[in-house]
């Protein structure tokens, strides 16, 4: 019996079901497995691949919607990814090429590496922005912070879910209320008994990744991530957008070495909502 073509492999709805798959297909091309976050995406948000005849996915990616469920104001893309043997033969152009025309006129945001970018690009996607990843051994440097920080607690979920909303300028709460499950730490910070800022700790191999990062100024995200770094023994991992300089700076002080840059892409969109100045690291790349 002939092997169908790649172009008539049809493109199905992921699951979680599909998180064995998932994760073999990031270990194909060279990625972590990465099963924890997987396992987020393909609940928060909504999994696309294309099943191998021969076992396995071709290929697959996640979108995560935020806002009104039946209309949503902006879509994350992200895990876009094509098993090596299927590699450079137009199936993940096809697949995105799917998202943008599934999505109509929702407005789209992924982040890139270079050597993704050219493919968006030839897409309609425009380059709005850069984030730098940053990883290492933590250990903080100067006087301790004056900014209070704490675990978060089930009573603080509204809040910080209303703070969410003002920063990231779209409603989050399908995606913010699954952080307690999914980060390791949750954390909040203070003034006068008011929410000023929050982030989480999640598990990715060997890391804790940092993010969400969401803060009033520099000096909360600083505190923010000293408490984190302060309950793990894993080296720390986040995402900072590249404006916000002077944490950046500290950061590389405190021993987080600079490991790549990925570009902010937008489509349907000139620049995301919300407020950048209080919106340091993303939740994940695939999530914004």
């Amino acid at each position: 019996m002939p092997t169908p073509s790649l172009a008539s492999l049809p493109i199905r709805r992921l699951t979680p079901r599909d998180l064995s798959a998932c994760a073999d297909l990031s270990e194909d091309r060279g990625w972590p497995r990465e099963e924890h976050k997987w396992g987020f995406l393909l609940t928060a948000g909504r999994g696309h691949g294309i099943d191998d005849p021969d076992g396995g996915l071709v290929a697959a990616c996640v979108v995560t919607e935020y806002g009104p469920q039946d209309h949503p104001d902006l879509a994350a893309v992200g895990m876009v990814l094509v098993a090596e043997r299927h590699a450079r033969q137009g199936v993940g152009r096809r697949l995105m090429r799917h998202v943008v025309s599934m999505m109509g006129t929702t407005p789209l945001t992924l982040y890139a590496t270079p050597y993704g970018r050219p493919l968006y690009e030839e897409l309609g996607f425009k380059v709005i922005g850069r984030a730098e990843m940053v990883r290492g051994r933590f250990s903080p440097q100067g006087p301790p912070s004056p900014v209070a920080t704490r675990a978060a607690t089930a009573e603080d979920l509204p809040s910080v879910v209303r703070l969410d909303e003002e920063v990231f300028g779209i409603d989050r709460t399908p995606v913010i209320t699954r952080l307690p499950a999914f980060a390791d730490r949750l954390y909040v910070a203070e003034d006068n008994g008011r929410i000023i800022g929050y982030a989480g700790a999640w598990p990715n191999m060997d890391t804790h990744v940092v993010g969400p990062l969401i803060a009033r100024d520099t000096e909360t995200a600083k505190a923010l991530i000293t408490a984190l770094a302060a309950h793990t023994d894993r080296p720390l991992r986040t995402d900072i957008d590249v404006r916000h300089e002077e944490l950046l700076a500290w950061a590389k002080e405190c021993g987080l070495a600079s490991v790549a840059f990925n570009a902010v892409m937008t489509y349907g969109s000139t620049d995301l909502p919300g407020d950048w100045t209080r919106r340091f690291a993303p939740l994940t790349l695939a999530a914004g």
